[in-house]
């Protein structure tokens, strides 16, 4: 896999998964993933977009730790963090629309995998194990970014604006199950999102939250996420768990 591995968060000291054995009893088939914040740290090119937005507009640039807060949220968190608008307020189309256009034309100049996701995936499929994405980020920027970031190795990708329904809607996830002709339940799902989490469980699938990308960890155990993961090579110890388990 010809994968760029160079992260701008350093990694964080590793903490045992919490897990529901129950939820993990089956073991996966295949493993479908976020993007923005699971996968990629899509957070520094927001934040060259929104800023560059803020300055043509005589406003104050956001703080990266704010960026990387509303970032989950793409262009309608960072619009709202930066000017506080909603997409129903005047103004906002044309503000989106403009960042918009700067994020493309510089999609992928600062993002990178985060540290150790190159090495997970090339763990799983060691294992034998598939491996999809499914994200809300629209299929125009999706198509941009995979390649330039190494991830064209995915067993399918499913877009935001794929299907009619986007997270927290299962169908995403349920149609990337199909594309691998796989079964819900033979996949799980790793997210940093509560979106995430209901689309993968409302799908029948087992659920990761990963607590590497954008979220507050404080707040994972509410989600009800079938494990808590800080690391990724935390996933390849789940997927063992699982498949000793069911030996």
């Amino acid at each position: 896999m010809s994968i760029q591995t160079e992260s701008s968060e350093p990694a964080r000291s590793p903490e045992p998964a919490v897990q529901t054995i129950a939820t993990l009893a089956h073991s996966p088939r295949a493993v479908l993933f976020d993007l923005d914040g699971t996968l990629a740290d899509t957070a520094p090119d927001f934040a060259s977009a929104i800023n560059q937005l803020c300055i043509q507009h005589g406003r104050q640039p956001l703080a990266f730790p704010e960026v990387r807060r509303v970032a989950s949220n793409g262009e309608s968190g960072l619009i709202g963090a930066a000017f506080g608008l909603t997409s129903t307020d005047p103004g906002y189309s044309l503000l989106r629309a403009a960042f918009l256009d700067h994020y493309q034309a510089a999609i992928a100049d600062a993002t990178r995998l985060f540290s150790g996701v190159a090495e997970m995936l090339a763990g799983l499929v060691k294992l034998g194990l598939q491996w999809g994405i499914v994200t809300n980020k629209p299929a125009r920027y999706t198509e941009l970014l995979l390649p330039a970031i190494g991830l064209h190795d995915a067993g399918c990708v499913i877009s935001g604006d794929t299907l009619a329904y986007a997270k927290p809607h299962p169908a995403p996830l349920l149609e990337a199950a199909r594309r691998l002709r796989r079964q819900p339940r033979e996949c799980w799902y790793v997210g940093d999102d509560l979106r995430d989490i209901a689309a993968g469980r409302a799908a029948g699938m087992a659920t990761i939250a990963a607590s590497w990308g954008y979220c507050e960890r404080t707040a994972l155990p509410s989600w009800q996420a079938a494990a808590i993961i800080d690391q990724p090579y935390q996933l390849i110890e789940l997927v063992q768990q699982a498949n000793t388990s069911n030996d």
